[in-house]
C-alpha cells in the first residue's frame, strides 16, 4: 500500500473527513487529496503534521501490515498497562476480558 493510500485508510478508519484533517493541520484539502491520490509526495514534516490529529505515529503510518488496526487512545492505554503486568496478572486480565466479551 502506498503512503497516500495508507493515509486515506487511516483517515477513513478514524471517520475523519479531509476537511476536518485540513482544519486540524493547516494543510489544504486539495494538498491532502493530492497526497492520498499519489499525485504529490509528502515531506516528513507534512506527514508529522497529518498523523498527530489522526492519533497515530509516523511508524504506524509506515507499517505495511494491513492486519494491524489503528488503535484508539483507550486501546493504546489498555495495551500499555497490559505490557507492564507480570505473566500471571496478564493471564488474569485476558480471562476477565474474555468473560466480559461473552
Amino acid at each position: 500500500m502506498q503512503i497516500g493510500e495508507r493515509l486515506r485508510y487511516v483517515r477513513q478508519s478514524k471517520k475523519m473527513s479531509i476537511y476536518k484533517l485540513a482544519q486540524s493541520t493547516g494543510i489544504s484539502q486539495s494538498h491532502i487529496s493530492d497526497l492520498e491520490l499519489g499525485r504529490r509526495k509528502p515531506s516528513v514534516e507534512t506527514l508529522s503534521r497529518l498523523v498527530a490529529p489522526l492519533g497515530i505515529t509516523l511508524s504506524e503510518l509506515f507499517n505495511e501490515n494491513d492486519d494491524i488496526s489503528i488503535l484508539t487512545p483507550k486501546e493504546r492505554e489498555l495495551i500499555e498497562y497490559y505490557r507492564t503486568l507480570p505473566d500471571n496478572k496478564a493471564d488474569l486480565l485476558l480471562k476477565i476480558v474474555k468473560t466480559l466479551n461473552e
